[in-house]
């Protein structure tokens, strides 16, 4: 029976290695689908952001108790899982609690003891945070929570990754409370863990009437019901919202160091706008090279950092709640934006493997998920960025493509398209010559 624990547990570890890894593979190649764009500066700053943002989650703390409670699920999750160290040498060595037959001979049980209760109380702490959650996001139905991108799919994966985590808790609580019954029991291979307080008032009214055998199968269940979970929700997790578990940490190292409000110029017209002004000039200047697109139609327009983004999204809505055209009816919503960025991205990233990188399947980001209506009703005010817990920057992508409809198309807008041409020629949105610029202060004088 241990030969056959063994065989099959490096048989689950390579089949999950192999779904796992290759996901992550190709998220990563889809990721750099996206232009190069320089995000390695200020080390210090970036390493603060991570720290205070990702593993902090200093920006989730606008609402205390929703961010108690999610960082619990977090630190708990994490924390309990170190107990998977433990279950991967079971899995190996084909032995019960490895860890504890060890600590026992050194005489460091209560140490053990303590250790698992810490993660039985965080175990319970996760199943009433996720219990908490569900009721908030099914019964009192928060507004952000809704919206015409958050229906089928979308709905579903937030719902499922919460009954996914109590599914795996109870499995720890239902393996501890059966494993302690059989340590009173005296059976062999079950060595002493010390009192389990949760799973104590877990067993008494479940598992103490089960006899010897029965109790030996349902632990053996819960054991490999958790391994067989920890793997399929590490795999699940990376064609869910909850890849931001993993992505929050690079996405935030990654994010823009700028002043909140800078918009980025594009380097090519800089280029071309300080040419004609005499500005970096040389006498034998290099031919500029072909600018391939003025902004972004598609996803391989954008740079990888926004294609990191997409992939980051939580879709926790707190971006369009902020926006100001959502909030007045306006069809934009900058988690849309983000979605349909990521959507695309996987329907790309399908083409390409199948298809060579140069496949193309005639759609696009602009015209084919996102709408021409969503772009222009946008105020570039970046409420949407601050309000993103994990720092994505919806507003770029829109900016872009902006900037592929006015330059590219020429279909910005009829107000803007004068605004552009007086601009050009009277160098203000207001259409006077510049010598009249100050015309308004010669009143001042006869006063």
């Amino acid at each position: 029976m241990i030969l056959f624990q063994q065989i099959l547990f490096f048989f689950v570890v390579a089949v999950a290695a192999y779904f796992f890894f290759g996901r992550i593979f190709r998220i990563r190649k889809n990721i750099l689908l996206g232009q190069d764009e320089d995000r390695g500066d200020q080390p210090n700053k970036r390493w603060r952001a991570m720290v205070l943002v990702a593993f902090g989650q200093k920006k989730m703390f606008k609402k205390p108790i929703p961010a108690l409670l999610h960082l619990l699920i977090y630190v708990g999750f994490i924390v309990i899982n170190i107990e998977g160290i433990e279950f991967f040498l079971d899995g190996v060595t084909g032995n019960h609690r490895t860890i504890a037959g060890i600590l026992e001979k050194w005489n460091m049980t209560k140490f053990y003891t303590a250790t698992l209760n810490t993660f039985e109380f965080l175990a319970v702490g996760v199943i009433l945070s996720c219990v908490f959650f569900l009721i908030r996001r099914n019964v009192f139905k928060v507004k952000r929570f809704t919206g015409p991108e958050m229906t089928k799919w979308p709905k579903l994966d937030a719902n499922l990754i919460l009954i996914f985590e109590i599914i795996l808790m109870f499995a720890i609580m239902t393996m501890n409370a059966t494993d302690q019954i059989l340590q009173e029991r005296n059976v062999t291979g079950f060595p002493n863990t010390g009192l389990m307080i949760f799973s104590e008032v877990f067993a008494s009214p479940f598992f103490r009437p089960l006899n010897t055998g029965v109790l030996i199968i349902v632990e053996k269940f819960a054991w490999w019901g958790h391994i067989i979970g920890i793997f399929s929700f590490a795999i699940y997790v990376t064609y869910s919202k909850h890849l931001h578990t993993f992505l929050a940490f690079p996405n935030t190292y990654y994010s823009n160091l700028e002043p909140v409000g800078k918009i980025k110029n594009m380097p090519e017209v800089t280029k071309e706008v300080n040419l004609m002004l005499g500005i970096g000039a040389t006498e034998n200047q290099d031919a500029q090279e072909e600018i391939k697109r003025f902004g972004a139609r598609d996803v391989r327009d954008l740079s990888w950092k926004n294609l990191m983004d997409a992939y980051t999204c939580t879709e926790c809505g707190r971006c369009s709640v902020e926006c100001p055209a959502n909030q007045t009816g306006k069809k934009l919503s900058p988690r849309k934006i983000m979605m349909d960025t990521r959507d695309r991205i996987e329907e790309l990233g399908d083409l390409i493997a199948k298809k060579g990188k140069d496949a193309d399947d005639g759609k696009s980001l602009l015209g084919d998920y996102i709408s021409k209506e969503e772009i222009f009703a946008c105020t570039s005010c970046n409420a949407c960025v601050e309000a993103c817990p994990v720092t994505i920057d919806p507003l770029s992508i829109i900016l872009q493509m902006r900037r592929y409809m006015s330059m590219e198309e020429s279909s910005a807008p009829a107000d803007w398209n004068s605004m552009f041409s007086n601009i050009e020629t009277s160098f203000s949105p207001w259409k006077f010559p510049p010598s009249e610029r100050f015309s308004w202060a010669n009143d001042l004088k006869n006063e």
